[in-house]
């Protein structure tokens, strides 16, 4: 799929593109998931195995290997407000993870995974090299989580019965360990094994806001926003580390 191939009339296939896998990988990983429960027609998701390819070899902000700072594309201040502006006009809940990612440097798989317990720890996990680090945030992330929790809770009521609650179980298949996430109503019970799980990144309903939408906003907003056309989410741990050398 990322590389293209041919056909069997014989005609070639340009590769497609990230993201249209984007969305193929998201509608597989919530198809096998809701056949996993409440349907439990399988055992396990066999989507938490497949990952993305990339030609690129992703840097790590954290090692000591830092290269060439000034060859990462960034994004300003100014384009950072008029992203923010955009993504607030749309009431969009991809904003949240944005703005964590811009002020900490997170990657998205890092920012949607955060729980709001992470966020009173000094440690908030294991890096990639299964290094534990502690992330400072200033004041105005502090405002915007605490401002976020406050709407959190107004959905809650707002929401009812119609809420929606997350719930996680710890997966256990031979030497590997992983974790499968679940969105049900909040009048459904939770199966035998699975722990609520209170997310910082949420939609308004309640249900995870999950790296797979957050990436198509910032795919719309780049066509959109003016000055953003190469913008990508990752783009915002590059431009945490600029401003932290700067």
């Amino acid at each position: 799929m990322s590389y293209g191939g041919a056909n069997p009339d014989g005609t070639t296939s340009p590769p497609m593109s990230r993201g249209y896998m984007l969305q193929f990988s998201a509608v597989l990983q919530n198809s096998f998931r809701f056949a996993v429960f409440p349907k439990r027609l399988i055992t396990f998701n066999p989507m938490q195995y497949v990952k993305l390819r990339g030609r690129k070899q992703e840097a790590d902000i954290f090692s000591e290997d830092m290269g060439d700072a000034a060859a990462v594309p960034t994004i300003s201040c100014e384009q950072f407000r008029a992203l923010e502006d955009f993504l607030k006009e749309k009431d969009n809940p991809a904003l949240l993870p944005i703005q964590i990612a811009y002020y900490t440097g997170l990657r998205i798989g890092e920012v949607c995974a955060l729980t709001w317990k992470d966020i009173n720890l000094d440690e908030i996990g294991d890096t990639k090299r299964k290094k534990v680090r502690t992330v400072y945030f200033c004041d105005t992330l502090a405002a915007i989580l605490k401002a976020a929790k406050r709407e959190q809770s107004k959905n809650r009521l707002r929401y009812g019965e119609f809420y929606r609650l997350n719930y996680y179980a710890e997966v256990r298949e031979k030497d590997r360990i992983y974790y499968e996430v679940y969105t049900l109503p909040r009048t459904e019970e939770a199966p035998e094994g699975y722990k609520e799980i209170s997310f910082v990144c949420l939609r308004p309903d309640g249900a995870i806001e999950t790296p797979s939408t957050v990436s198509i906003m910032c795919r719309k907003a780049k066509e959109k926003v003016e000055g953003l056309a190469d913008f990508h989410f990752h783009m915002l741990r590059h431009t945490f580390t600029s401003n932290l050398l700067s």
